[in-house]
Order: C-alpha cells, then structure tokens, then sequence
C-alpha cells in the first residue's frame, strides 16, 4: 500500500492564515450603514407563571424606537426535535430569563431605556427545579399540552406528565444478573449544571428585504439546522427555504452552545417586522448564561452486580436529567446517554431509564461531551468503589470488563474494532499506575485516578454531508462544505483528506466557510462526526474530482483510466513511464488535441456521505431492533493528585490521556484537542458551579462568580497518546475525538481524591471548600 504522504502528518494549520473575527464581532464590522437597527429582549422575572397582560405604550412612545414586538406577532412552535417553544412567551414564561417581548430601536441605548418601560403583569405560579420532585405524581406540570407537541419519531414523550422523554433500555435477564451476583452495590450521583463559557458571547445580525428573503448573519455551529427551523417557523409568513439565508463567520468557541437555535430566532424573526432594515442581536454574558443551551444536571442511581473475579453480571441505571423548560434539543442528549449509559463495558443484564424531565430552570441542550462526561462519573466512580469492595486492583477491574470488538452493545448490535485495551495498558503505563507517590510535604497526600470512557455521535440515522470541490487556473482547491471550524481544526484536516487524493500540498487548499446559499448540506458541526462524515465527502469528492481528469486524459491520450495516477499534482501513466501532465495545464482550460479541439473543461467534484445502516427505529420499551449509533470512539485516562489535607486544595501534577482516533488526520491537532478538552473537563470538575435561588434566579451570571481556570491552573504535565485502530468507514480510518477529552475528567479526580485521602465525593464540582470541610469533619464520604 502506498504510503500516506499528507493524512497522518503533522500539518501546520492552515486556517492560521486567516483573520479569525467572532460574530460578535463581525456583526459591528458590517458595513450597514444608517438603516441598522438594534434590538434589545425584555425577559421575564419569574420561572414560572402566567402573563397576564403586557403594556408596551410607553416603551413606544420614545423617540427612536421603531417596533415593539411580542408573542401575539410570533404565535409559532419551534424546536429541533420537539416542537416546544415560541419565539417569545405566549400565555405564560417556564423560567426566569424568558423572553417575552423585544424593541426595536435606531441605537442600543434607546432599546435598553424603551425595554426598562414595557410592563409586563404576571400571575405567578408554583415552580418545580429539582428533576426528581418532577417525576413525582402530582407535581406542578410545565407543559400541560406536552402531548400535543410534535417530535421525532425516536422520542417518547408522556402527556399530562413531565417527562418529555423516556429512554428505556432493557437486555438480558436483569434479576437473574443480579442473582448470579457475589456482590450488589448501589448509590446517587450528582451533577449540576454548567454554562459553555465561550469567550465570545452570541450576537447576530438579520435582514429581510422587501421581497421577503431573510438572511441571518451569525456564529453558528448548524447554518443549514438553523436555516431549515427559520424556515419552518417563518411559513405562515409565506418564508420557505430558498428564501432563507445563513452567513457564518468565524466562531468564537461553540462547544454546543451555538448548535441548534437558541437566540439566533430572534435575528430571523424580528427583521420581518421592520423589511429592509437590519437588525441586530447581541447578548451580553448574563444574557449568554440564561439564554442559550446549558448543559443539562442529572442525578443518577446506579446498582451494580458482580461475581468474585470481577465480570460484572448485572447493570441498572436511572437518570433523571434536568433538561429545563424547553427540551427542543436538550431531549436528544437524554435520548443518545440513555442509548450508551452502560460506559464501555460488557454486560450481559441491563436495565437503564434516562428520563427528560421538564423543570423551570432555563433550557439545557448539547455541551461537549453530550451527556456522556455526566452519565460516566457514575459510572466510573462505581465501578473503581466496586473493584475497591472486591480487593481488585481498579484498572484490572476495568480491563477485565472493557468491552471488545464484536461485543453486544446496551441495545444489541455489536461493538466497532477499537483499541480500548491498548488505551489502557498505555495510560496505565504512562501514570505508573500501582506505585505510590508520596509528597515530601507531610500535609499533603497524592493519589492517582483512573478511567476508561466511549462516546458515539449523537446524529439521525439520516445526518449526512456534501461537499463541492473547484480547481482553479493554477490548480489549486477550494472546497466548498457547511461544517464548521470552531477550533478543532476541521478546515486542515479536510485541506489534508482532499490533499492525499489530488497529491497536491494541503496549503493549495482553501477550505471555505459557510453560506447556506453557496456551501452544499451539512447536518451541524456537532457529535463528533464531521472528520467523519465530512470528511468522506471531502473525499468522495476529490475522487470525482481525480476521475473527471482521468477520464479527460482517456479522452485525450486514449489511455485507459486504471493506468493513471497523481503524483504530486502531475497526472502519470503506470504504462508509460515519460507521460506528465501537470495539472495547472488541464484543469480548466482541458486539453488540446491536434485538430485544435479540446477536450475536458473545469473540473468541479461533488461528493457526499450518508451512513446507510443506522436506523433509531428500535423497541421503545427496550430499545432492541434498531442501530442508532454509527460507532464508538474509545479511551482511558489517569491523573495524580496532590491534595492539601489542611485546606482541600487540589493540584493535578500529571494527567495521562489516550483516544483510539482510527487515524489520526492531524496528530498534532488531535494531541491540542486532548490537551484543551481535558483541561475544559477538569474546569468543570473542580472550578465551575452554577447557582440559583430559591425562585430559580441564576446567582453567577458572569465570570467574576463562575469560575473559570486560567494558565496558572493547568496541570504541570499532561500527555495526549494517540491509538490507532482504522474505522473501517471512516477516511483513511478515521473517527472523530473532539468531544471525548473532557469525557474522564470528573471521575479521575474523584477516585483520585478517594485514593489520596479517603473522600468519596459523589457530586459535581469537586471543590477545595467541598474537601476540605470533609477533611475537617473527618467525613468519608460527600453527597
């Protein structure tokens, strides 16, 4: 097999050599001149009650201000999965922050001062925040009409209940497994909410000309999602999609937050009020906190058999997740955890309920890692105090169970070729697992977590992408795709993938970036899946790209196609060893043959990739039949912990990573990716803490209250270790890793912690407060 010449090198980025503006930024950047407009939300004080009138006279009267606009203007349902919510608040607001009306205004300050005036009068009513009070019988309903609501078919929803989903997972024989059991062990786990933390907040800028086609200019992580909702929720306007259009700068940091639709409706819908005047949108950070997708609290018991020797013989997992009050896309993370809640393990017996409960918090929805950093903190929490019960070794324990190709998966299909064990045995290695570390400070103590994790992209069977591919006069690339580069470096690894085809230097390419009326499909840049998916139809179409010149060539040259072959941007013939032709001299202007006629022309690949075997149609009652994960990537990682037995502080001196990538396009993108997610995990785990009162009021909207880590706060080493075991339908064996670095974070530092100084903490965050009042205490074990 010929050796790959750009696809597993470390590339520099080329994405380094562009002006990298936010949509915050970029919007204030455009040229609109005086026909700009600025809006400004009025939202409402109460998680829950009902509107009983709202006054905007006053607000009306100040000079400057164009358009008040409320729910009666938009009366339309909209949602990603489950059609849920209005664009504002229609008979009543589900949590504090809900946007019930907006002004239009000439300036900013003149929006802000007409929306202090408009009067809202509410009826407040009882209020529900805990998800397990609202799975209780009789608690105060958030959506009564939830069984009215429309959804997709892989969602079951219970009416006149605040379930909004139920993802049932059952196989096997569970009182059996839990019969043939040396031991059962059963506790909760608790994990709170957590906000994205982007450093560029949400802003957006929307147009409606006066022929009625809408073009929406925001960061996005989904241009064509959202195109296709403004579309669907615009129709009784008389909108449909080829009058909708989605510009993407560049992002200022996504991590799910700019996913799906949160703040950007508003962009869309309010321009149609005031037709030839933009308007623009832009949060500040309290706004970003309440306003667009949290990630969703769950609290989870977890009851587990095992034999003597360690094989795990029965699996019953129930989460209740905290999905807030519209669950349009927070449902899906519930639907894709409830799916993969066993962790990576082989389990013959499981019982698993993820509930998508309804409370009036804000809405929650994806966050990197997609439920999966909050469903295996239980689990690998248990499974290390399981091991410890049986006087095994944690990693061994782990080991021993580790789920193997061909392994039957929670809903019955069989498990991917992965390198699982590998990962282990190398974290394992590079942390030095089994020798103990002392500090030579004697109030101090060290310990060492460890965990292995999995993660499959949350998508429809259905999610596909395209991509358009154009030489130009000179022979370099630009390809056309509506994924997003929001950090992880997609925009090299897609140069590079196209790169390998045409043999061509992947600084030749340009990958541009979206515009929905330009750029083909692309489902969203979420769930790990775009190296992927986008990337086989980046290569798709660089080989309709190659066989377009090669067939020219045939036509040309009369030599047959099965000879031919690039290298390094020359077309050569295996039959003739002196035939070159450089592709700067055919790709557009073809080839000339004797009689002056040419043949050929521009060449322009299409290329597009769809799974064909997924399916999300399986049994709701177990969730057996169907095929809703494409596949898995896996890993391990380990930390060593310095804990201050005086004060509860906590310093990671080493953290280990490994993540079987398949292939890794870019390793030295994929090393930064290990390296950032993890830290990102670690923020949450030991920074991070979302707050509210007693009414539902966040208490820290802002980054003076919630915490963040800076440099001073990163581990004294981390290692990202690469494995590589091919996918074998991914491009050149690749699967995706950007959402699984954070995935170990809270279970390493919790069981190293235990390992340290004897404290279980079974809930998020792990603070130094949290440690050291147990220390104080002389607890062993932290609710």
């Amino acid at each position: 097999m010929q050796e790959l010449k750009y696809v597993g090198q470390p590339v520099t980025r080329i994405d380094e050599r562009e002006k990298v503006l936010g949509a915050a930024q970029y919007v204030d950047d455009l040229e609109f001149g005086p026909n700009l407009l600025h809006a400004q939300v009025v939202e409402s004080p109460y998680a829950h009650a009902k509107i009983i009138s709202i006054d905007t006279s006053e607000a009306e009267k100040i000079p400057g201000v164009v358009k008040v606009v409320t729910g009666k203007d938009f009366p339309y349902h909209f949602g990603l999965y489950m059609q849920d919510r209005y664009i504002f608040a229609q008979d009543k607001v589900r949590f504090v922050g809900e946007q019930v009306a907006a002004v239009i205004a000439r300036d900013v300050k003149t929006a802000q001062k007409a929306a202090d005036l408009v009067r809202v009068q509410y009826e407040p009513l009882p209020a529900i925040f805990d998800p397990v009070e609202a799975f209780k019988e009789g608690a105060t309903l958030v959506h009564p009409d939830l069984g009215n609501y429309s959804h997709v078919p892989w969602f079951f929803p219970k009416g006149g209940t605040n379930v909004a989903h139920w993802r049932k997972v059952r196989k096997g024989n569970l009182e059996q497994g839990f019969a043939e059991a040396d031991l059962v062990f059963e506790d909760t786990y608790r994990v709170p909410r957590y906000a994205h933390c982007c450093i560029e907040v949400h802003a957006a800028v929307g147009l409606c000309d006066q022929a009625g086609r809408i073009t929406v200019w925001t960061a996005s992580q989904s241009p064509h999602t959202q195109r296709h909702i403004f579309a669907e929720v615009l129709a009784p306007l008389g909108v449909n999609h080829k009058d909708v259009r989605v510009v993407t700068p560049y992002v200022g940091g996504g991590f799910g937050g700019k996913a799906g639709v949160t703040m950007e409706i508003l962009a869309a819908a309010l321009p149609t009020v005031v037709k030839g005047h933009p308007v623009k949108i832009h949060w500040t950070r309290a706004q970003e906190f309440y306003n667009t997708y949290q990630r969703l609290g769950v609290v989870a018991t977890l009851k587990m058999g095992v034999k003597k020797d360690g094989s795990i013989t029965a699996f019953d997992y129930t989460l209740y997740w905290d999905a807030g009050a519209y669950v349009e896309y927070g449902a899906n993370v519930v639907n894709a955890s409830g799916l993969s809640a066993t962790g990576p393990y082989r389990i013959p017996n499981v019982k698993i309920d993820a509930l998508c409960m309804y409370t009036n918090l804000p809405p929650g929805g994806p966050y990197r890692g997609f439920g999966y950093s909050e469903l295996l903190f239980g689990i690998e929490s248990h499974t290390t105090r399981m091991a410890k019960l049986l006087n095994m070794d944690p990693v061994e324990f782990k080991r021993k169970n580790a789920i193997q190709e061909g392994d039957s998966l929670p809903y019955g299909c069989a498990m991917n070729p992965n390198g699982l064990h590998e990962c282990i045995d190398k974290v394992a290695e590079a942390i030095a697992w089994g020798q103990k570390e002392e500090s030579t400070d004697p109030h101090k103590a060290i310990g060492k977590g460890f965990s292995i994790f999995w993660k499959a992209p949350a998508m429809p069977a259905n999610a596909s992408s395209a991509a358009f591919l154009k030489f130009n006069e000179d022979a370099s690339v630009n390809i056309l795709v509506s994924a997003m580069e929001i950090g992880q470096g997609f925009l090299t690894a897609m140069a590079q993938i196209a790169a390998e085809i045409l043999t061509i230097p992947p600084e030749n390419i340009r990958v541009e970036m979206p515009d929905t009326d330009r750029n083909p499909y692309e489902w969203q840049t979420v769930a790990s899946h775009i190296t992927w998916s986008t990337g086989n139809a980046v290569k798709n179409a660089a080989i309709d790209a190659r066989e377009q010149i090669f067939a020219a060539i045939k036509e040309a040259y009369f030599l047959e196609t099965d000879s031919l072959y690039l290298d390094n941007g020359e077309v050569k013939c295996k039959t003739q060893a002196d035939f070159a032709v450089p592709l700067k001299e055919i790709v557009i202007n073809g080839i000339m043959k004797e009689d002056g006629t040419y043949r050929g022309g521009p060449i322009i690949g299409r290329g597009t990739f769809m799974p064909k075997f997924t399916s999300a149609l399986g049994d709701p009652e177990t969730s057996q039949g169907g095929h809703p994960n494409v596949h898995y990537t896996v890993g391990a990682a380990a930390l060593t912990l310095e804990v201050d037995k005086q004060t509860g502080r906590m310093k990671v001196l080493k953290a280990v990573e490994a993540i079987d990538a398949g292939k890794a396009i870019n390793p030295m993108s994929v090393k930064d990716q290990m390296i950032g997610g993890l830290l990102q995990g670690l923020a949450t785990v030991m920074y991070e803490d979302m707050r509210y009162d007693e009414h539902g009021k966040l208490l820290n909207p802002n980054f003076t209250d919630y915490k963040i880590p800076t440099a001073l706060d990163i581990p004294d080493e981390v290692i990202p270790i690469i494995v590589e075991t091919p996918q074998p339908d991914g491009p050149f064996g690749a699967r995706g890793i950007g959402e699984h670095p954070m995935i170990p974070a809270a279970q390493i530092v919790a069981n190293a912690l235990e390992d340290a100084v004897g404290i279980r903490v079974k809930s998020m965050p792990i603070t130094a407060e949290k440690v050291g009042l147990a220390l104080q205490n002389g607890k062993t074990e932290v609710e």
